[in-house]
């Protein structure tokens, strides 16, 4: 069971934090489409992430991945006719679909396949050099201030 919280409090003692708020909001908003097709995210490494969806009776013309900015979007629509067929039953769903994944900062989509009904997307954390964490010298009184270098990537 999810209940609602008012994060409006938490706003005036933040700054920028803004979008972390509307993320929780989100999170707490039930759709009952979220759950179809069913999916797994898996931690493959430190920085490596693998999505995992179910998409059986799906071939690749009819799947769309997109990634702007800091959404994926997975979408699916049938393109084939289903006139003339009977069926007695009927349970490989092939209803359109859209579903939609909140990346963090610097999380790159490095490649996507589709084999036995299972559409994997290979994403990667690749954080700049200039936002990775350097060292700072400390300097005394009595030593000259030296010049930091950062180090360059190859």
């Amino acid at each position: 069971m999810r209940s609602a919280f008012d994060f409006s409090p938490l706003y005036r003692s933040t700054v920028g934090f803004d979008r972390l708020f509307d993320l929780l909001d989100q999170s707490s908003q039930i759709d009952s489409m979220a759950n179809w097709p069913p999916y797994n995210i898996e931690k493959a490494g430190e920085d490596q992430y693998v999505v995992t969806m179910a998409i059986a009776g799906f071939s690749t013309d009819e799947i769309e991945i997109t990634q702007k900015e800091n959404q994926l979007l997975v979408s699916g629509q049938k393109k084939g006719s289903e006139e003339g067929k009977q069926y007695l039953h009927r349970g490989i769903a092939t209803r359109a679909f859209k579903q939609t994944f909140n990346l963090a900062d610097h999380v790159k989509v490095i490649g996507a396949s589709l084999e036995n009904g299972l559409l994997t997307i290979d994403l990667k954390r690749e954080v700049p050099e200039a936002l990775k964490p350097r060292r700072i010298e400390i300097t005394t009184a009595k030593s000259q201030p030296q010049q930091i270098e950062h180090n360059k990537a190859a």
